[in-house]
């Protein structure tokens, strides 16, 4: 009788990019990023999205100090810059208010690098996204490449003993001040002592963690399936994923056999805009893809995700010699109007011949064609259209 275990998780994605209801939206004031000029000089605020922290720090110095040295007066004004959709570049007060031209073109003058700096991050953030989800795949390990356990060193350091307060010799003469300076070094100690046993009882217990964790690594994830469960749920965990991922799978045969069901981010999901920055002037350029282009990148992002479960699949499990992966997608059926699951593809693959591929060589791998060489079910067109198809059954 086959062993089954079946769990299903969550991938959660370590990229994000934030998508306004008129299109993409960046300002560099306020939630992200911004410039701030004033008679204190200039600083760079940042926040850091969904944890409330927010950090400041000058990034120039005082124009009133070069102002005094020359014994001109200066009127400093406090603006924030920020980038439209289109990728223009506004110019606006302490109150929102846009500024006027003369402003404008004095804060293009001093800060100029700065607010370049500025509109050149913003277009990398687009534009990595986009790199991302096409090149999940060039990260996949290897099958003969063995789960290795990498110790840790205890982090805190052992506490030093503090030494003993010792009295002047005119102190030293009175007898009450001895006793309080020997109660003091007594308390002291006993301090000390317990620090002490406080540090050796934490590192025993993260020596005895490391030892569970080696146990784990070199033993328990050949012999558990539970383990083995466990060690592919981290392995895929620890992976940065640009969009969120569901997983669903089912070891059969201890596992020498796993099923994967993979619910994939819907089209919809796909950024549709690429970001450039003019070396002259100030200005992002923010350009639509066409509908074919976020096709294909669907395409490419949703087989790279195939192919990227099924490597660390055969990394972190290395008795299974059959993985088939399916992959689905939410979709509106047009007969019934309501959304159900739909399954865009679904591969059998072998150890053996997933062993053929170079996995020295992945950044020239069309990810796409790569699946065809294995037991493939999937009904897609050139440009990346998929029609539903009936997936591989989990059989015992």
């Amino acid at each position: 009788m086959a062993l089954r275990f079946r769990k299903s998780f969550k991938l959660a994605p370590g990229i994000r990019m934030n998508l306004s209801g008129s299109g993409l939206s960046y300002s560099i004031g306020g939630r992200g990023a911004s410039v701030t000029v004033g008679k204190r000089g200039a600083y760079l605020n940042a926040g850091i999205p969904g944890t409330g922290l927010y950090t400041r720090q000058k990034i120039s110095g005082s124009s009133s100090q070069s102002s005094r040295s020359s014994g001109r007066v200066t009127t400093s004004v406090s603006i924030t810059v920020g980038i439209k959709d289109d990728g223009t570049i506004f110019f606006n007060d302490e109150y929102g208010n846009p500024l006027s031209e003369k402003v404008v073109v004095a804060a293009k003058r001093q800060q100029g690098d700065v607010i370049k700096n500025l509109i050149q991050q913003k277009c990398d953030e687009i534009n990595v996204q986009i790199e991302a989800l096409a090149e999940i795949h060039h990260y996949t390990p290897a099958p003969h490449e063995k789960p290795v356990f990498v110790p840790e060193e205890f982090a805190e350091l052992q506490p030093r003993k503090r030494p003993p307060i010792k009295l002047g010799f005119f102190a030293s003469l009175f007898k009450s001040k001895r006793e309080r300076n020997e109660q003091e070094n007594f308390k002291r100690q006993q301090e000390d002592n317990e620090l002490l046993k406080q540090w050796q009882e934490q590192k025993s217990a993260f020596e005895q963690e490391q030892q569970k964790r080696r146990q784990f690594i070199e033993k328990d994830i050949y012999t558990s399936v539970t383990a083995k469960e466990a060690f592919l749920e981290e392995s895929l965990q620890e992976i940065v994923w640009p969009k969120e991922t569901l997983l669903s799978t089912e070891m059969l045969d201890n596992g020498k056999r796993i099923f994967i069901d993979v619910d994939l981010p819907e089209i919809e999901d796909m950024p549709n805009k690429t970001a450039s920055a003019p070396q002259r002037g100030y200005k992002l350029s923010v350009k639509d893809m066409s509908p074919v282009q976020v096709q294909r990148l669907y395409m490419s992002h949703v087989h790279g995700i195939g192919f990227r479960i099924i490597g660390e699949t055969f990394s972190a499990i290395q008795e299974a010699n059959e993985v088939v992966l399916s992959a689905y997608s939410q979709r509106t059926n047009t007969s019934t109007g309501k959304i159900t699951d739909e399954y865009l593809y679904s591969v059998s693959v072998s150890r053996d011949k997933w062993s053929n591929i170079n996995f020295c060589n992945l950044v020239n791998l069309d990810v796409v064609e790569a699946l065809t060489q294995f037991e493939l079910r999937r009904d897609m067109t050139k440009t990346g259209v998929f029609r539903s198809i009936q997936p591989f059954e989990v059989n015992s």
